[in-house]
Order: C-alpha cells, then sequence, then structure tokens
C-alpha cells in the first residue's frame, strides 16, 4: 500500500481495510529506520493512524498542519512525498527529524522546540480570517506541551476567535518523561470519564471540546476529524493513543524509546564510558547526602542529563521536573536560592534560549545564587532547531551572571562544589561536550575572585585562549605552530565566559603580536569578542574562531570545522599570513 501512495490525495480512495494495511507497512518503516539511523520513535508509533486520518479527511497544503514538536511528523513526512527517507537505506538522511517547508509544501514551518503549535496556529487563523480566505488551521499538540508556557498563551488567544480553528490533543499520557502537573490530572479525569468530567480546562477557556478514546483507530479517528472540520469556531478534540504503538519495547519502556540511538532495539548490551553526564549523576546523589536542601531541577527532558527513573527515586523529594516549562525551571529556581536551597537546574543548551527574560530578571537582577548546568553547548550537526550553539552569547552578556567553562573532570566538579557553595552570584556552568579529560596538577577549588584566567603554558608572539570544549584543540594548536612555524605560543584556559582578565591580557601585551580565542559557540557576541574589543586600541590582532551566526541544519561537524577554521592546520595558517 505505501507504494502507491505519493501524496495525500492518494489517501483518499483506500478503504479502511487498506489504511489499516498502510498503518502496520508504516510502522514497519519506521522502526526499521530509526533502529538504524537513531530517532524519535514512541512518538511517530503513535501517530500512524491519526496522521493517515488527518490526510484521509483534510485537504493539505490548503489546510494547514501545525506540529507542535514535530516529534510525530514522521507519518506525515512518508505520506507527503517523503516516504523513501523512510524505505530507502541510502535515503535514510535526506530529511530532517522535523517539519521544514524548504522540503514539502505541506510544512507550514521549521517545527522543534515544544508548546509552539497553539500560537503559531491562532496566528495562521487570524491572517486567513483577515484575507477573506477560508481553509482549516488543525494545531497538532501533544500532550506533554501543555506543560510549556506559550501552549497555554496560544490556547488562550484562540479562544477568543470567532472562526475556525482545530486543536487536535494527542493524549499519550507521556512527555518525553512521564508527566507532572495539575494539568494533566485533569487530562487523566477527562480520560477516565470519556471526555464527560465538569471538570474541564477546555471548555473553561471557552472552547468546543470532544473525546475520543479510540485514538489509534483509523475509522473512528476519520469520523471525529469530519465532525471538527470546516468548523466555524476554536474546537479542541483530544485523543488518546498508545505511544510506542506497535512496537512491544517501546509500549513498555516510553521514556527510553521516546528518542533512541542506532541499535536500541537490538537489545545488544551497551557499556558506557565514564563521561561528563555520569560524573554530574554521581556528584548530585552525594551531594544530597550531606545537603538537604538540595533541588536537582529537570524541564522535562531528564534523560538528557543521566536523570533516569533510577536516579530520580534516589534523589526523592531532592528531585523536581517542572515539565516542558523552562522559564517555569529558571524562576523556580531562583526563589529557592533566595530562600537558602540549593538548586540544581539541568537544562539543555537548544533549550535554554526560552529563558532570556527569566535568566535576566528572575534570576540574575535578583543575584540568587542558583546553579545552572548548560549540557550540549557546542558546534555540532544536529538539527537547525536543536543547535546548542548560541548558549554562551545568551548568557555571558547579562549582568551579575557568571558563566564557567571547565576543561577537564576535576575542574568541572571543583566548579559546581564552588557554585553551591557560594551564595554571592548565579552561576552557569557549560558542562563539557567532549571525552573525559583529567586535570595533570590540582586545580583551583575557589572562584570568588572573578574573572581570573590560567596561563597553563608561557610562550611569546601567539597567545591561544582556548575556552571549555576548545581547550583540546588550543593544545593541539600549540603543537601545531610548534611544528610548522617554530612557535612556543601562550596557552590560556579563561574559565569564566562571562569577563575578562585585565590583568593577564595587559601582560600579554608586552611581547605579543596575535592573540587567538578559541569558543565552541556562535562568535557574534559571544566570549572572544570581549578579547578583540579589549585590544582593540592596543597593537594586538585578534583572530575569533567560533561558528557563524548562521542557522546550520545537520551539516557535517567536519564540514563545519573546516568552513570555521576550526583545525590546528588552518589556524596555524591563518597565524602564518598574519605574521607575514
Amino acid at each position: 500500500m505505501l507504494e502507491k501512495i505519493n501524496e495525500p490525495k492518494d489517501l483518499k480512495h483506500l478503504s479502511i481495510e487498506e489504511m489499516q494495511t498502510l498503518a502496520e507497512e508504516m510502522r514497519a518503516a519506521i522502526i526499521k529506520r530509526v533502529n538504524t539511523t537513531g530517532g524519535h520513535l514512541g512518538p511517530n508509533l503513535g501517530f500512524i493512524e491519526p496522521t493517515i486520518a488527518l490526510h484521509y479527511v483534510f485537504n493539505s497544503p490548503t489546510d494547514k498542519f501545525v506540529f507542535d514538536v514535530s516529534h510525530q511528523c514522521y507519518p506525515h513526512k512518508m505520506l507527503t512525498g517523503r516516504k523513501a527517507a523512510f524505505t530507502d537505506p541510502d535515503k535514510y538522511h535526506t530529511f530532517s527529524g522535523f517539519t521544514n517547508p524548504a522540503e514539502s509544501k505541506h510544512d507550514t514551518f521549521f517545527i522543534g522546540h515544544t508548546s509552539t503549535a497553539p500560537s503559531l496556529a491562532v496566528g495562521l487563523a487570524k491572517a486567513r480570517d483577515l484575507k477573506g480566505e477560508k481553509y482549516n488551521v488543525v494545531a497538532i499538540l501533544g500532550d506533554g506541551s501543555l506543560s510549556g508556557g506559550e501552549a497555554l498563551e496560544g490556547l488562550d488567544n484562540a479562544a477568543e476567535l470567532d472562526s475556525n480553528y482545530i486543536l487536535i490533543l494527542n493524549d499519550n499520557e507521556m512527555s518525553i518523561a512521564p508527566n507532572y502537573g495539575g494539568i494533566y490530572k485533569n487530562l487523566a479525569l477527562l480520560r477516565q470519564t470519556r471526555g464527560q468530567a465538569e471538570n474541564n480546562i477546555f471548555k473553561a477557556m471557552g472552547f468546543e471540546y470532544m473525546y475520543l478514546e479510540q485514538g489509534n483507530d483509523i475509522a473512528a479517528l476519520i469520523d471525529a476529524f469530519k465532525k471538527v472540520k470546516d468548523s466555524k469556531h476554536p474546537v479542541v478534540l483530544h485523543i488518546h493513543t498508545l505511544k510506542g504503538k506497535g512496537c512491544k519495547p517501546a509500549e513498555e519502556n516510553k521514556e527510553f524509546f521516546h528518542y533512541m540511538g542506532p541499535g536500541a532495539l537490538d537489545n545488544k548490551p551497551t557499556e558506557y564510558a565514564p563521561s561528563y553526564i555520569s560524573l554530574t549523576v554521581d556528584y548530585l546523589l552525594k551531594k544530597q547526602q550531606t545537603e538537604p536542601t538540595l533541588c536537582v531541577i529537570s524541564p522535562g527532558t531528564p534523560g538528557a542529563y543521566g536523570l533516569t527513573p533510577d536516579v530520580r527515586a534516589k534523589l526523592g523529594k531532592n528531585y523536581t521536573d517542572v515539565g516542558i516549562a523552562e522559564e517555569h525551571a529558571v524562576a523556580y529556581a531562583s526563589a529557592l536560592a533566595r530562600a537558602g536551597a540549593k538548586p540544581v537546574l539541568n537544562v539543555l543548551s537548544s533549550f535554554i534560549q526560552r529563558t532570556y527574560d527569566q535568566l535576566s530578571q528572575d534570576l540574575a537582577l535578583n543575584n540568587s545564587p542558583a546553579t545552572l548546568l548548560i549540557h550540549y553547548g557546542a558546534i555540532g550537526p544536529d538539527n537547525v532547531t536543536h543547535a546548542g550553539l548560541y548558549d554562551i552569547p545568551l548568557i555571558c552578556n547579562i549582568p551579575n551572571m557568571i558563566y564557567l567553562a571547565p576543561t577537564n573532570a576535576e575542574e568541572y566538579i571543583a566548579m559546581l562544589e564552588w557554585s553551591l557553595k557560594q551564595t554571592a552570584h548565579p552561576v552557569a556552568i557549560r558542562v563539557p561536550f567532549t571525552e573525559m579529560r583529567h586535570a595533570e596538577k590540582p586545580v583551583q577549588t575557589d572562584y570568588s575572585d572573578l574573572n581570573k584566567y590560567e596561563a597553563v603554558r608561557h610562550g611569546k608572539q601567539v597567545a591561544i585562549i582556548a575556552a571549555g570544549n576548545f581547550f583540546g584543540l588550543g593544545e593541539a594548536v600549540c603543537a601545531e605552530m610548534e611544528k610548522t612555524l617554530g612557535i612556543s605560543p601562550t596557552l590560556i584556559n579563561p574559565r569564566y565566559l562571562t569577563g575578562v582578565d585585565s590583568d593577564l591580557l595587559n601582560e600579554l601585551k608586552k611581547d605579543h603580536q596575535i592573540v587567538l580565542t578559541l569558543e565552541d559557540g556562535v562568535i557574534d557576541g559571544g566570549f572572544g569578542e570581549k578579547i578583540a574589543r579589549y585590544f582593540g586600541p592596543s597593537n594586538v590582532k585578534v583572530l575569533c574562531y567560533g561558528a557563524d551566526k548562521v542557522f546550520a541544519d545537520r551539516v557535517p561537524l567536519e564540514e563545519l570545522y573546516a568552513r570555521y577554521h576550526l583545525t590546528p592546520q588552518l589556524i596555524t595558517a591563518d597565524v602564518k599570513k598574519l605574521l607575514k
């Protein structure tokens, strides 16, 4: 059946039985592809039947689908001309894992972050109304996304529309991890009563509300979608689906198989080398024993930083999952610290972008001594929506914030320990995103004397200031310059991304012509520009190395490093030209 489907209109003549066959073929293709390449398994398996029914009833791209997060967009891609990316191993990597208008007219937005569909859909609906056009706007929202503030803001605004607006609430009783929060008590009540409970958050907001228990039944879905199609007012259709449907491991372990790496279904035992993630978890579990006010916080993505179900159980009351609500997480951490507790917020670099106002106002303006661990901050080949290279400019330019970039395991733990002891500043630590490195000598334990860099080796002519993840690159550049140019550079570990060590930089002016800055992130507004600005009035030339301010989508890391001259050979060649 899948061979016959090249675009949504090809579904229109199929029988229910044929669509059921199609669903099983799609399910098998997704399982095989994700087990080969990695990707989002559980959410896509649970949304195959709803996707078939949506495209059967509605008329994409005239009718607009807005997929929240896009964790569940694989079936949509398969039905809109991109099935080869799921059936042909040679083409597995030809399309992104999220909706992408550059790929298809059936994708309305680039979507990769959560809780956005209600807002984007209400904007589409309003524009349609202003232009006097007629089409359906369908927002597809996972239940986990309801914990995000923007989802509630969008729904609140949508309820004011006096026109077509359809929200499909895909309720599989899960976020990435289990759902937490008061909203989910109401969803549970609605499931238990088959949508008949008088206490109904959506009706309270002004929506017409419908419930469908058989959220993976194509015939029932078609009937429900026909009822809401061409609605003249905002309506919520709440469907109950099974995350991981059709794959027993994914049904039984919904959290682990939300997103999986290649081969995870093969039951091959995996040996994990010590990492900065495991180091963090071990430290927090040990710290809990001596610090009763420790509060480890996750905004809905605990597995990303090693907070597995067993670790969460050990942390007990010292753990909070706030749901997918990073803004609240930062404010919550600020208040905990202000009241004398010891909060440690774990958050992905890509997701800290949502929190600028809270970082600035709720946290830094109040100078609350909370600790933020920023994970996966690095230049990388990830999907354009999940890039981790913007956190340095975001954080390092906020007053009162201290942003630390450790270069090895011992330095990282020392910084974390200091952050939890001190009470003067909010501290963010960029968790190293490299293979585990170890210090060759005792590391500093007190970082209260702010913005003091460490000169690891002393030389002349060229100084290399290599921050965090790129300290190893700095060492390699030193070796390359000694070999090819006969220069012995000075190598500096800045440690602080939020300030300048004027004493050390002034010393460099005496016998250095060139200063290089290496940072694993975007250059514009970043750490290196602070150094360049400091040396601006002097005769010292500064070369800043990092990423350009562009949206790079799934570009191989080697290509990015070549593009940005982030190799010892290319950096040395640049220095050679400048010395001439």
